[in-house]
């Protein structure tokens, strides 16, 4: 019998909704044929994107979408995407895929997908490519109500008001394909570039800086020392990647037990990473005014046999869930510093919310656990101790429950719980201190550890009513099958 005691009274950090946000890039079909099929598609659309995805994603209380990359966002020049489409640059996207980029959806057409799914936009500028000029005329253009070039351009462009943007990043993967840099180097661009992105009118822009790949504390500590006064974040990009190697990264769908043990080890990694770099920054920043984002982050296979090997497209099981469940009670845990996380990516892209084919969508295992964690948006993170046992084999041990509680502006208790053994159900007790237990509900997704959904059988995994809860004297009792995620609500 594995224990869970949630502490009503012991309150910590507000787990920012932005901590289930996405992110959308330039590659294979996430954009295009993804989230966009254009005006004149039969695809059911609003001004070209795609109703059936936007609903999808209105349902789950997406925060906030990160564009246009990733890598993508330091070829990327805003200006060939504005104006009427037909005059628009044609480029060969160098990055993913070598496919023609024909720059259809562009600055207007990411915020009016903001706009209709009711998220916050957050846009990566190009350091790589670009110039200070390029990225601080981009904002100009973005957020500027009076009169200058950018802002009648914006007008030109049929947008007569501004829009309002907040959250802006000064490159992406600095360290890798955004420019091979050295963290002194990065450093002082940051500062550079930053100094250039003006707030206009009442529009304040949240400065984000590039930060570390995975466990380079280096570039963390560098950064904090040179650049930490001059930002509001930093970011964090940490994939879980199952194979020996980027060559042999293990199949989406066929994997063993041991794969899958493996996968959420490395998953759980995520911990550390966050504990060390939110350290480093403590020591610059005890106060906490630099956020750490997470602005890339979920499981990473070898693409779907016959499919463009530049366009990333995995499909997605349980195992895929589980790795959402850890990580998302990883990032709520640590909301005192950890102010947004972005999984990668939005649309038919690595561990994507959404798969579409022509006409049809299915959503994934991943999708299933963002709505079953919705209700954590803005709550209050409650202390949780959680007595349980381990899961997996030798140096694939890990921790059988993962969990995270909060209470929202009702009062009311809301527990996710992953139990990650791929075999072994987990009965659980659950104790409420500081609070009657009052009305308890479920709602579960559980599953094979391979089971996933595809355009033929959409519904194979799917969010049920949770059965079996009994509460005696003041405390709750349910098992949670193997492979399993559960939402518990205390009203």
């Amino acid at each position: 019998m594995s224990k869970i005691i949630v502490n009503k009274q012991d309150k910590k950090s507000t787990i920012n909704k932005n901590i289930y946000g996405n992110f959308s890039e330039h590659l294979g079909r996430c954009i295009y044929n993804g989230i966009y099929v254009g005006e004149d598609s039969s695809i059911p659309n609003v001004n070209g994107m795609r109703t059936d995805v936007v609903e999808a994603l209105r349902h789950i209380k997406l925060p906030v979408l990160r564009w246009p990359g990733g890598c993508f966002a330091d070829e990327y020049h805003w200006k060939d995407g504005i104006g009427p489409k037909e005059s628009r640059k044609r480029m060969v996207n160098t990055t993913w895929g070598g496919v023609v980029e024909d720059n259809s959806f562009g600055t207007h057409e990411f915020m009016e997908f903001c706009r209709q799914v009711g998220c916050e936009p957050y846009i990566n500028g190009n350091v790589g490519s670009g110039t200070v000029q390029e990225m601080s005329e981009w904002v100009e253009y973005m957020t500027f109500d009076g009169e200058s070039p950018m802002a009648n351009l914006r007008r030109e462009n049929g947008q007569d008001e501004p829009w309002k943007l907040k959250y802006i990043c000064v490159g992406n993967e600095s360290w890798g394909c955004g420019g091979n840099m050295r963290p002194e180097y990065y450093a002082d661009l940051y500062r550079h570039y930053q100094t250039f992105l003006r707030n206009y009118g009442d529009n304040k822009l949240y400065k984000i800086a590039g930060g570390p790949s995975n466990d380079d504390y280096q570039w963390t500590d560098t950064l904090m020392k040179m650049a930490g006064k001059y930002m509001d974040a930093l970011t964090l990009h940490y994939y879980t990647v199952p194979g020996n190697d980027w060559q042999h990264k293990g199949s989406a769908t066929e994997f063993t037990q041991e794969d899958y043990y493996i996968t959420l080890r490395k998953a759980n990694f995520m911990d550390e990473i966050i504990t060390k770099h939110a350290q480093i920054m403590d020591r610059y920043d005890p106060e906490h005014k630099v956020s750490l984002l997470v602005d890339e982050w979920g499981t990473w296979f070898d693409v779907e046999p016959g499919t463009n090997p530049g366009f990333l497209y995995q499909q997605n099981t349980m195992r895929d869930a589980m790795v959402a469940a850890l990580s998302l009670n990883i990032f709520n845990r640590h909301s005192d510093r950890v102010a947004m996380a972005n999984i990668a990516q939005l649309c038919n892209v690595l561990q994507a919310v959404v798969l579409t084919e022509g006409d049809k969508m299915v959503l994934t295992p991943t999708y299933h656990v963002f709505d079953l964690y919705k209700d954590h948006q803005d709550a209050t993170l409650l202390g949780a101790f959680v007595e349980e046992g381990q899961a997996g084999e030798g140096e694939n041990t890990i921790p059988m429950l993962s969990v995270s509680a909060s209470e929202d502006k009702d009062g009311v208790v809301h527990v996710t719980a992953a139990n990650l053994s791929a075999t072994q159900s987990c009965p659980v007790e659950l104790d409420l201190l500081g609070g009657q237990m009052g009305t308890v509900t479920g709602k579960i997704l559980t599953g094979s550890m391979d089971a996933y959904n595809d355009f033929d059988t959409p519904n194979t995994v799917s969010i049920q009513p949770m059965e079996g809860i009994t509460v005696e004297n003041g405390q709750a009792r349910f098992t949670l099958p193997a492979c399993s995620v559960v939402e518990i609500t205390l009203a």
